[in-house]
């Protein structure tokens, strides 16, 4: 589920660059959103010795930021007014991404920079496309393109794109919810996929 928000004020899901602003002359709260870790069933032996190391996924500047994106065309980006990713949306990414491949229990270790890992493998994302899309159907996308690097030797053992999509609900959550939640379904979706696949290509 998408984590709790922890703004004060739930504002429609209209998008601008800018905040709205509250009768007395201050900034609204922002609602502040998290992303869930997928639950990944994975089958096959478990690699006790292996360890890995998930990097600080890449960004163009419109997605490494704290703002949700919203494109109403295929050229323009806008903002969620009102909305806000708990931290840099590729250090959520990054989050994430460790848990679910921790949580499958066939690694020997996984964690981010600095924690101590001896490292075989690193998983290196760039982040695609994390955005809400106007132009046909509202729906949310998530792409994300992803290395999985020997750490021994510098060479790429695998290399694979995941993209989902998935359709703004008609009915539960509304407003800044009910996009927040769009794109949380399909970052899961892409979790499992590539999550399943580190797995199968080590």
């Amino acid at each position: 589920m998408v984590g709790a928000r922890l703004g004060a004020f739930l504002l429609t899901a209209m998008v601008l660059p800018g905040c709205a602003a509250l009768p007395g002359g201050g900034p609204a709260p922002l609602d502040t959103y998290d992303l869930s870790a997928a639950r990944v069933e994975a089958a096959g032996p478990r690699r006790g010795r292996v360890q890995v190391l998930v990097a600080e996924p890449g960004a163009l500047k419109a997605l490494d930021g704290e703002s949700v994106v919203v494109r109403p065309s295929p050229a323009s980006v806008e903002f969620l007014k009102g909305a806000q990713w708990a931290d840099r949306l590729p250090r959520v990414v990054q989050a994430r991404l460790v848990e679910a491949l921790q949580a499958t229990g066939r690694l020997g270790g996984v964690g981010k920079p600095g924690e101590g890992l001896a490292i075989d493998y690193q998983v290196v994302t760039e982040i695609r496309a994390f955005e809400v899309r106007m132009d046909g159907a509202p729906r949310a996308e998530v792409s994300l393109y992803v290395k999985l690097l020997n750490d021994r030797n510098g060479v790429v053992r695998a290399a694979r794109g995941f993209t989902a999509s998935t359709p703004l609900a008609s009915g539960g959550a509304s407003g800044n919810d009910a996009y927040v939640a769009a794109l949380d379904r399909a970052f899961a979706q892409v979790q499992r996929d590539l999550v399943a696949w580190v797995l199968g290509a080590l």
